[in-house]
């Protein structure tokens, strides 16, 4: 007789050993850090915001029919940019580019201007453009997911280019190598916030989508 599998039940919180565990394979890789960008409108003069991302990746494998995915935090001010436009932009960066990473991810743009002081030039689609990064790509949301502490988008990409072809991407693990040692105490006070942000959105999204 085949045995009936149990019924799925509510996901609960790892122990450490086990998240610990996870946590290991995690960090057998060492993403690329991306400057997500994006605009109210894309209108010059419209508010705009912009983000450190890790959560982002080719979603497609045709050539003329590129794509993105993107995560992106519901608490942060760029994603309520991307929900009014349903366009973004992203950028790789170079490690001497750390001056963007602290300008993009240390404040929120709910709090401060991020593009103080910069001029308001936007890409074809109308995102901010910075100077600076070794590749773009404009992107067009096609859908968009709602998992609780993020929104997934698949995008459309409908422009881009390689700015700087010999250049290494900054990754999440460089960063931390090359930041001094204050940013490097905010950057890990931040990602602990975030994180408590993140588990209490996941938690309601479950007790309401899985009961």
């Amino acid at each position: 007789m085949t045995a009936i599998p149990p019924e799925p039940s509510h996901p609960q919180p790892l122990d450490k050993a086990v998240a610990d565990a996870v946590n290991a394979v995690h960090h057998l890789y060492d993403p690329p850090l991306w400057l997500v960008t994006a605009a109210e409108s894309p209108q010059p003069g419209s508010t705009r915001g912009g983000c450190i991302a890790t959560f982002v990746a080719r979603a497609s494998i045709v050539r003329d029919r590129p794509r993105m995915l993107a995560g992106i935090a519901r608490q942060h001010h760029t994603w309520r940019m991307i929900e009014a436009s349903g366009r973004f932009a992203v950028y790789l960066l170079p490690e001497q580019a750390l001056g963007l990473v602290w300008r993009f991810g240390l404040a929120s743009g709910k709090h401060v201007d991020k593009y103080a002081d910069l001029p308001d030039t936007r890409t074809p689609l109308g995102n901010p453009s910075v100077d600076g990064p070794i590749a773009w790509l404009d992107c067009q949301v096609e859908q968009a997911i709602n998992t609780g502490d993020r929104s997934l988008y698949v995008a459309a990409v409908t422009g881009g280019g390689v700015l700087a072809e010999f250049a290494q991407p900054l990754t999440a693990g460089r960063l931390m190598a090359l930041a001094p040692a204050d940013k490097r105490a905010e950057l890990d006070r931040l990602y602990a916030r975030d994180g408590g942000i993140d588990a209490a959105a996941i938690d309601a999204w479950r007790a309401t989508h899985l009961g």
